[in-house]
This record gives structure tokens, sequence and C-alpha cells, in this order.
């Protein structure tokens, strides 16, 4: 059974999806079963991956981790998202761009993630 807003990737192909309507059916993708990916809250290692939140002009700049995240080819942060209540705002990022975004919200305890194509989905708060 999926939850609304779960993240799952195929461990072969590499397909990440994320839940926009739960149901009770398994997820699979190239013969296998899809793994749910578990938010992490915790940077390990040199690299920064929890998102920091700060109050700016429009809105809410979500950095990702506190010392800026490598945006290399082979290694990048391929999504950065915020969702209070109801709404969700996702910003999709290429290799070369800051990791960052500004969203128009007003709140910085907000919750964000973000995906990064090596480490997974990290976030600010479960």
């Amino acid at each position: 059974m999926t939850e609304l807003l779960e993240v799952y990737k195929c461990e072969k192909c590499g397909n990440v999806v994320k839940i926009a309507h739960a149901g009770d059916g398994e997820l699979v993708c190239c013969g296998v079963p899809m793994v749910r990916m578990e938010e992490k809250t915790a940077d390990v290692g040199k690299e920064k991956h929890v998102p920091v939140l700060e109050k700016v002009e429009g809105g809410v700049k979500v950095k990702v981790g506190d010392v800026p995240h490598p945006m290399e080819e082979k290694h990048y942060i391929e999504w950065i998202e915020v969702r209070k209540g109801r709404k969700l705002y996702v910003h999709k990022l290429n290799p070369g761009d800051a990791p960052e975004a500004v969203f128009p919200i007003d709140d910085v305890n907000a919750k964000a993630r973000i995906y990064c194509n090596i480490h997974g989905l990290w976030t600010n708060r479960k």
C-alpha cells in the first residue's frame, strides 16, 4: 500500500516516482518491486543534504545543506520541494544549477525535501 507523496525508486533502471494518488497495489518497474525511499534527516560525510530554509523577499529560500551541495554531471540535486498545508511546490534542478530555490510561502518551518541522484531523499523534518 502506498501513501501520498512517498518516493519510490527502481533499483534496476533508476526510475523515480512520487505518489500522487495512494493505492493498494505494488509498484513494479523492470519486473521487480520498486523500493520506497526513506527520508533522511542527518548528514554524514562531507556532502550536505539536509534542506535549510531562510526567509527572503518574496518567500522562503531552500538551500541544500549548510555548505552548498555539488551540482556535477554525475552527482547533483534533482529537485527541491516544499510542502505547506495542502500546497506542494517543486523546483527541478540540473547539473550546474545552484542547489537552492525560492518558494512563495512565508513559513521557514515548512517541510522541505530534496532528492540527490546518488544519496537519495532528504528532509528538514519528518
